[in-house]
Formats: C-alpha cells, sequence, structure tokens
C-alpha cells in the first residue's frame, strides 16, 4: 500500500526562524505556501495563513515575492523544477532513462513532496493570471520532454513528438490526482511494483516515435 502525500502546514518556530537568512525564509515561505495552493487553490489560500505556517512577519512575502501571485509562480517554478529537473539532466538519457524518470516522478510517495508539485501544477486556481502561469509552466515541462523524445524544428514528426510528450505528462499528472485527491480503487492502494509495468509501456509507447 503507497503512503499517501502529507499536506500539513509547514510549521517554523523559534531558533529556525530567529538565525535563518533570506534565502531560507524565501524557501520556508514557498513551501508553506506550495502546500497551502495545493490544498485549497489559489483563490482561497491568504497570504496570512502562508507567513503564519512558515513562521515569519507577512511584510516579507511582499519583500521578497512582491505579491500573491509573485509567490505562486515561484512555487510553480519550484515545482517545474522538483519535476522536471535541470536540463543537463535530461542529456543523452534516451528513451527509456525518460521513461524510468516519468515513472520515478509519478510514483515516488515516499515523502509526500512530489505529489504534492504535481497536484500543484495541475489545481485549478479560480484566477486567470494564475491559471495562465501554471498553463505555461506545464507547457515548459512538456516540452523538455518533447526535446527529449527528439523534437527539434527540423523533425518531420515534431508535432506529434509534441502532442505524445503532452499526453505523457496528462498520464502522470492524472495518475497522481487519481491516488491522492479522489481515492479512486483500486489505483489509490495500488503498489508502486503493481504500476509500474502497466504505466511504462503507456509512456514508452507514447515517447518512443522520435
Amino acid at each position: 500500500m503507497p503512503k499517501t502525500a502529507n499536506f500539513e502546514p509547514i510549521s517554523a518556530t523559534g531558533d529556525s526562524v530567529r538565525h535563518r537568512g533570506s534565502s531560507n525564509t524565501k524557501a520556508l515561505l514557498v513551501r508553506a505556501a506550495r502546500s497551502r495552493f495545493a490544498r485549497f487553490g489559489y483563490s482561497a489560500t491568504k497570504v496570512r495563513d502562508v507567513a503564519a505556517d512558515a513562521g515569519v512577519n507577512i511584510a516579507l512575502i511582499n519583500r521578497y515575492f512582491h505579491s500573491k501571485e509573485g509567490l505562486f509562480e515561484a512555487c510553480l517554478s519550484r515545482a517545474a523544477e522538483d519535476v522536471d529537473g535541470p536540463a543537463e539532466a535530461y542529456d543523452d538519457m534516451g528513451i527509456e532513462g525518460l521513461v524510468e524518470r516519468l515513472l520515478e516522478t509519478t510514483l515516488d510517495f515516499t515523502d509526500g513532496e512530489m505529489p504534492l508539485q504535481l497536484l500543484l501544477l495541475q489545481q485549478s486556481s479560480g484566477d486567470a493570471i494564475a491559471d495562465e502561469i501554471r498553463r505555461k509552466t506545464l507547457a515548459k515541462i512538456a516540452q523538455r520532454l518533447a526535446i527529449a523524445s527528439g523534437w527539434d524544428e527540423s523533425n518531420p514528426n515534431k508535432g506529434e513528438i509534441q502532442l505524445r510528450s503532452q499526453l505523457a505528462l496528462s498520464v502522470a499528472l492524472g495518475v497522481v490526482w487519481s491516488r491522492v485527491s479522489m481515492g479512486m480503487e483500486p489505483l489509490s492502494t495500488a503498489s508502486v511494483e503493481e504500476l509500474k509495468v502497466p504505466l511504462r509501456q503507456v509512456f514508452k509507447s507514447l515517447l518512443a516515435i522520435g
């Protein structure tokens, strides 16, 4: 039975508050905001609650991120980095390596972080600007998958490669949503090993056309 994601608010008190620098404070705010945005959505998340979860003064959100929108964009950027990895991680990965990375991203429930990232990337915001930020972030991740699958401007199959990469990303998002948010059975309680074989086949069939 897979471990479920832990979406408890992030709290920071005592010495950790008094002695951290600006980079640590920003990281705490992003982590606290990410948790609230993923659980409650953009519109229902209040910056005062984020500040309270992080154990900092609410004024620091404006100082570091300028606005709630800026904080949300920082959360999505962090989510994209965690899900997508650095650009060099895809160099010479090949389809087999790409498929394994997608499997790891989709099925890693060991500490709750990755499901939280994926939920944040798919949670409807109820805000046009926030949803546009999310759309661009997802498009960036899908394009990285497409390039790793053989996409470039000269490839005659570039349109199909791009489409299939978006489909592969959608499968990953859908699996996490069904397991974490919906509790769909037997998918929700299926083991990682039970899911790896069929998901590997799906991802490979979508991406191995470069």
